[in-house]
């Protein structure tokens, strides 16, 4: 094992457990932070990783993960030892409403993962914000990276939460710190648990198909290629500078034109006006809510659907050697583990 100790938080979770796989591959030692109640859910781990069950809101939980990390870096055997930390821990809603929950976990979470760094002098911290902390451009003109962020700017709660802690993680600079700054687009592909909007709406189209759905599109990248790029961005990227980690824009009829490929589901008959969709999107979201569902069709899920997603990774690509995979290959592999999983 390489004597680089790396900690990753959110390591249960669809990226956090691939850029954990990754930099074990790679021959890096990680340690991985997960909720409590998450240890029952993940397989026992492979030589080299280990799990501390805490939680980034805690002071407490932070100094752990440090006293393991100090342990493990005293067992390593040659070398400069030092401490990389990956915060991918946080709460995505798609609602558009405040929910205390979001902002604890994605700006007091984080503002304690950054303070913490600190305090032990981290090698690196890389922190997964979101292009959605990316104010949006008009016209659909080409998004790429910027300097600053004000939750001002961004449409959406999760959105706001999002640039409030990447502004702390880059003012965080000025204090000393060796941060760099990863924005993921719409994250799909291989999950053994899929969670989250996009990947409920895909596995139920996958067991039972859909006659309607609604216009618009995103940019959907691979959950792969976003760990690599994040693992990248830990050892190449520069300090206090941030990075798109995308794909490409692709309509929703795009999409299920590569899900009905992949599993012979027909594909959507009907793709309603973003209009129609905006104005029943309110009484989905309140049928969510009543009967305790994964929510998919949200008045918040609609404005991303039809807002400006054209984004850039060229600075990634350019710098870190950050190159995602064609859509048709996350979508058969994405499938493909969906289908293992359920047998």
């Amino acid at each position: 094992m390489k004597h680089t100790q790396y900690i990753v938080t959110g390591a249960a979770g669809h990226l956090g457990s691939h850029i954990a796989a990754g930099l074990l591959k790679q021959g890096y030692p990680v340690l991985g932070l997960i909720l409590p109640d998450e240890l029952q859910d993940v397989p026992d781990p492979p030589p080299g990783l280990s799990y501390i069950a805490g939680d980034v809101r805690d002071p407490e939980t932070m100094e752990m993960l440090f006293t393991a990390a100090s342990e493990n870096l005293h067992e390593a055997s040659t070398g400069k030892p030092g401490v990389v930390l990956i915060h991918c821990a946080g709460l995505i809603s798609i609602y558009g409403g405040p929910t205390p929950a979001v902002y604890s976990v994605n700006v007091g979470g984080t503002k304690n993962v950054v303070d913490a760094c600190i305090r032990h002098h981290v090698k690196r911290l890389v922190y997964v914000s979101s292009v959605h902390a990316i104010p949006e451009t008009p016209d659909q003109t080409i998004i790429s990276e910027i300097r600053t962020f004000s939750p001002d700017d961004v449409t959406g709660y999760y959105a706001k939460t999002k640039a409030e802690a990447t502004q702390y993680v880059l003012d965080s600079t000025k204090r000393g710190l060796d941060a760099v700054v990863v924005h993921p687009s719409g994250i799909i592909g291989p999950a053994r648990h899929p969670s989250g909007s996009m990947l409920h709406m895909i596995a139920h189209y996958t067991q039972k198909g859909m006659p309607v759905a609604v216009r618009g599109g995103y940019d959907f990248v691979d959950v792969r290629d976003v760990a690599s790029g994040v693992i990248k961005a830990s050892q190449k990227g520069r300090s206090g500078e941030c990075y798109i980690l995308c794909n490409r824009f692709v309509t929703l009829k795009e999409l299920f034109g590569e899900l009905s490929a992949a599993t012979g589901q027909k594909r959507p008959r009907i793709f309603l006006p973003a209009w129609i969709a905006k104005c029943a999107a309110p009484f989905a979201q309140l049928h969510y809510k009543c009967w305790k569902k994964t929510p998919v069709f949200t008045p918040y899920a609609m404005y991303t659907l039809t807002s400006n997603g054209n984004f850039s990774h060229e600075k990634a690509s350019r710098e870190l050697g950050y190159h995602p995979r064609p859509l048709h290959q996350t979508i058969a592999d994405m499938i493909r583990q969906m289908k293992k999983e359920k047998r």
